[in-house]
């Protein structure tokens, strides 16, 4: 039987009969595991795919959401999947999300929402860039505080803030946290901008502080962690949540 070969030749092998066997024992091996489509092994780890069936039990964290724009509160819950269960390779990977409100005015982007986002769990892989696909979103009626003076463009972007919560507890994302100097330096510079405006009325400083997590009343909003911490200190914007400044 003839074959055109269409493409360049760049390397070439002798089959033998006995390696026709050992790819046949082995593809025997791997059938009965992987003709129910539950897995994909590459060595002695398995990965998640889009085709790995459901648990009938998970285990998984529900978190409250209570936004001043809404009447009532939304309850988020996000199952995770163990794989690789008492190995060394033991990972905890989220596998579906539900969103929950006695609210009905939401009910068809919410489960049009969570549909999709449950789908790119089960995909596997790197799903941590919804966070920042969600808390891109801004609502055109404008966004709202929350308590600790930290800025939510829009609801979606909560759910967004919710899923990194949620990732970063289950160690797919490491907590952007301030190493020892920065602390140190964002404390110091605290201390200097509140000794710098002398004493106020202890009553309304203790009130605006509380209101606005714990900073300086007056404070802007930073760009960096959506929270209204950014003060002026020696000329320079200085964020006092994140150590972000202006000046570098």
């Amino acid at each position: 039987m003839t074959v055109k070969i269409n493409k360049k030749i760049v390397s070439y092998g002798i089959k033998k009969p006995e390696d026709e066997a050992k790819n046949e024992a082995t593809t025997a091996e791997k059938a009965p595991a992987e003709a129910h489509g539950e897995f994909r092994r590459e060595g002695n780890v398995v990965h998640m795919t889009e085709t790995l069936e459901r648990p009938d039990e998970l285990i998984g964290s529900t978190y409250k959401v209570k936004p001043p724009v809404a009447d009532h509160a939304m309850y988020i819950t996000i199952n995770d999947i163990i794989l690789n269960q008492g190995t060394e390779q033991e990972v905890r990977r989220p596998f579906e999300i539900f969103i929950n409100s006695k609210n009905l005015d939401h009910y068809q982007w919410i489960v049009a929402l969570t549909r999709v986002i449950s789908a790119v769990f089960r995909k596997g892989g790197d799903v941590t860039f919804l966070v920042e696909e969600l808390q891109a979103v801004f609502d055109p009626r404008g966004g709202y505080w929350k308590p600790g003076g930290k800025f939510m463009p829009s609801l979606i972007a909560e759910i967004g803030e919710v899923i990194e919560k949620h990732l970063t507890k289950i160690g797919m994302i490491q907590p952007a946290e301030l190493d020892e100097h920065q602390r140190k330096l964002v404390e110091q510079k605290r201390a200097e901008y509140e000794a710098a405006q002398g004493q106020k009325d202890a009553f309304a400083e203790n009130t605006a502080k509380e209101d606005n997590g714990g900073f300086p009343a007056g404070a802007q909003l930073c760009t960096k962690c959506n929270t209204a911490a950014v003060v002026m200190m020696d000329g320079c914007l200085t964020c006092l949540s994140c150590g972000d400044s202006k000046c570098g």
